[in-house]
């Protein structure tokens, strides 16, 4: 995340950490290249527009741990890691909430030019009260309201970068002198119930058209969204038997789209500490965990939820939570524990350790393996320290990855999405974006 405390709170403040640096354009070039050398597929941004729901009443704690604020826009970053790379894909989150979609449309476009072809959206609606009032809205907007919010934007951006212009629209003929064909660019008119789009789409036929799609909502709304929208879901399991129980609905549920099960890859949310022994290992662990702020761990989690959990005793039972904010969230704490209730106590300790491996790159590569068997495709890696959690994995993990067979030693040819599929650059016709491709309003 484009700020300093993104996932695991406190470690900023370790003596080579570099998180504070992230104001810094060469910070994330670095790391991009670092990510690069590893043959990772995409260096992937995380994002909010505003600040997590009080904790103790006020938002005081988020300032003073530096907990996603102050934080930049990622996109803004991606034309310039894409120019210091080759390969890696740059992937991004943005709300529908932030920006009408024709505007965004066009970004993602001009993106996915400028890094012929390594654009990736995380698609995201809100569910921060701030962020809402920050772009004129009353409130958050109602959970599965968000959803079909979230259906309509897809639909005008999809109209937008695959049913404005023909393939061969652009000819740019300097003899005939003529630049584009107009009978081939088409307005979309779309009409909804949030958006009015005239169009055309002002950007021609980007690499991708339509930039590889994530998503990671895992309440029922955001399971059928990701079914029928995306290509690659983040996920949170905290255990194994939660992987394959959530890979395998939503892939159930792709194949009631008119999808196919391997349309979709799934990224578990893990992080690493790797060491040449166990022993070793162990002790860089509970070195760490000297340095994380539990509180700031739970402050996160309760602004996300939107329960204040700031004034609770660390013991106190969960119990049955109802909340507008992250309702994959609150099932997750469930099955955090699931012989007893799960405590506040918990929460904290393990939103900071449940996602982690501690061992040698062998034992790690063996726990990787076994995600792996339970349906899922790849690792999404936190950081703990910026470059450390990073460079330690590419030097010492990802060789006996490669050596396995469960990691790249080259890129493929192509897009980010030839990349990841290693089957055509553009969306295959399945897709719901692809009923769009045949237009039939010609610019006027």
């Amino acid at each position: 995340m484009n700020t300093t405390g993104h996932i695991i709170q406190g470690t900023w403040r370790r003596p080579t950490a570099r998180q504070t640096d992230f104001n810094n354009l060469d910070h994330w070039v670095d790391l991009a290249r670092t990510l690069e050398r590893g043959t990772f597929d995409a260096i992937f941004f995380a994002d909010v527009v505003g600040l997590y729901a009080p904790y103790r009443g006020d938002e005081r704690k988020y300032f003073e741990s530096g907990l996603q604020v102050p934080s930049n826009d990622p996109s803004v970053l991606a034309a310039a890691l894409a120019y210091a790379t080759e390969n890696l894909g740059i992937a991004f989150t943005a709300s529908i909430l932030q920006e009408h979609p024709f505007n965004f449309a066009r970004r993602i476009s001009t993106l996915d030019h400028a890094t012929k072809g390594r654009i990736a959206w995380n698609i995201v609606t809100n569910y921060l009260p701030n962020a809402s009032r920050n772009f004129g809205l009353d409130g958050l907007t109602k959970h599965d309201e968000r959803y079909a919010w979230a259906d309509e934007y897809v639909d005008v951006t999809y109209k937008l970068w695959e049913g404005s212009w023909e393939e061969d629209a652009l000819i740019q003929d300097r003899a005939t002198g003529i630049h584009a064909d107009y009978d081939k660019v088409h307005r979309i008119n779309h009409e909804g119930p949030r958006y009015r789009v005239e169009g055309p789409h002002l950007v021609s036929p980007s690499p991708q058209r339509t930039p590889l799609l994530f998503q990671a909502g895992a309440s029922e709304a955001g399971r059928t969204f990701a079914a029928r929208n995306a290509e690659a879901v983040f996920i949170q399991s905290p255990n194994l038997a939660a992987a394959a129980r959530d890979t395998a609905d939503i892939r159930d549920r792709a194949e009631r789209h008119g999808r196919r099960r391997d349309d979709i890859k799934f990224f578990q949310g893990l992080y690493v500490i790797p060491a040449s022994t166990e022993a070793e290992a162990e002790a860089k662990a509970a070195e760490l965990d000297e340095w994380i702020d539990y509180d700031a761990q739970l402050s996160h989690m309760s602004g996300a939820v939107g329960i204040d959990f700031g004034h609770e005793d660390l013991d106190t039972p969960i119990g049955e939570l109802r909340t507008e904010g992250v309702q994959s969230i609150v099932g997750w704490i469930k099955d955090l524990v699931p012989d007893r209730p799960a405590t506040l106590r918990d929460v904290a300790h393990y939103t900071a350790t449940n996602s982690r491996i501690v061992g040698t790159p062998e034992q790690i590569a063996d726990r990787l393996a076994r995600w792996q068997a339970a349906g899922v495709d790849g690792i999404n890696l936190v950081n703990a320290e910026i470059p450390t959690s990073y460079e330690e994995f590419v030097d010492h993990v990802i060789p006996v990855l490669r050596e396995r067979g469960l990691a790249h030693t080259e890129y493929a040819e192509g897009t980010l999405r030839h990349k990841l599929f290693g089957r055509g650059d553009r969306l295959p016709d399945r897709h719901p974006a692809a009923r769009y491709r045949k237009s039939v309003a010609h610019v006027r």
